[in-house]
């Protein structure tokens, strides 16, 4: 079990508005994105496109493929998709994965439970389910899911069944080829309110299995791998912080946490250095701002 990594990033869920997955597609292409079509859900409630990086790490633009509206009221699919964990969330950044072992005996969800028993968090998962799509090329898709027990902005885990190459197109190298120059994640940060910080950095340690490299009262970072980190040459981190800015409290204010922000190494300076999806906010990372972003935020958070 110990041997097993919890702190791989695998993606990160950008949601749209039913049937709208071909504009999330035009939107992220006209931020500078090569976007791939990716198929549809096997409870054939969603479908997806991916924006694939070269440090193997992904993004699913998804969408619901109708409003619960559309299903005839007190029918199987209409409970399904009021049932589903992101029918009421907001377009935007909406939820991350870690990847998963896709193991049903050495459990993803067993090792964080025993690290949230012992360190006191009360970190809990639910046991893996499996999941699956079908591509547009026909290819079927299987993998295991493990969930935070209750609504969280913690990470999911998907641990594939079937090839991770066939979920997670690098092949050929042109698909993880942008205009923007984005070569991988810098970074994915989270925002939560003062009440909450505390406890959701311990439950943050009990998945990851690692502390924070870097901490203040108010804002945590931790280091990421992504599964071809060692070719792309580039950190990954996740920041959880307490808002410290109009628009951040802003974000904050009517959901008390959440995925606020995705940063993306880039080759070539982009101006302006953040951008809207227009559902999600994005930030351009040069390399020569290693870090800058979580150690500016980690310094100011000590200071005030």
């Amino acid at each position: 079990m110990q041997d097993t990594s919890t702190r791989v990033l695998d993606h990160i869920v950008h949601l749209t508005p039913p049937g709208t997955v071909q504009q999330a597609l035009d939107s992220f292409k006209s931020l500078g994105f090569k976007v791939l079509k990716g198929g549809t859900h096997a409870d054939g409630l969603t479908s997806n496109a991916l924006v694939v990086l070269a440090d193997g790490a992904y993004l699913e633009l998804i969408a619901f493929t109708h409003a619960a509206s559309w299903y005839h009221p007190g029918s199987d699919e209409r409970r399904r998709r009021e049932a589903h964990c992101w029918a009421t969330k907001q377009p935007g950044w909406i939820d991350f994965a870690f990847l998963g072992n896709g193991s049903r005996t050495t459990r993803i969800s067993d090792i964080i439970n025993a690290r949230g028993k012992l360190d006191g968090s009360g970190t809990v998962y639910r046991s893996e389910v499996e999941g699956g799509r079908i591509r547009p090329d026909g290819v079927e898709l299987k993998w295991l899911i493990s969930s935070p027990a209750e609504e969280s902005v913690l990470p999911f885990f998907c641990g594939d069944l079937t090839p991770r190459e066939l979920r997670v197109p690098l092949q050929p190298a042109s698909n993880a080829v942008h205009p923007c120059t984005a070569a991988g994640v810098a970074h994915v940060h989270v925002l939560a309110e003062d009440r909450f910080i505390r406890h959701l950095s311990q439950q943050f340690t009990s998945v990851i299995g690692e502390r924070p490299v870097l901490s203040s009262s108010q804002s945590f970072k931790w280091n990421l791998q992504t599964s071809s980190m060692a070719s792309s040459k580039r950190s990954c981190e996740l920041i959880l912080s307490v808002p410290v800015s109009e628009e951040e409290r802003a974000f904050v204010g009517g959901q008390e946490h959440g995925l606020y922000e995705v940063g993306f190494w880039v080759k070539e300076a982009q101006q302006p250095e953040s951008v809207l999806t227009p559902y999600g906010r994005i930030t351009w990372v040069n390399a020569n701002r290693r870090g800058a972003v979580a150690n500016e935020r980690i310094q100011r958070s000590s200071i005030e």
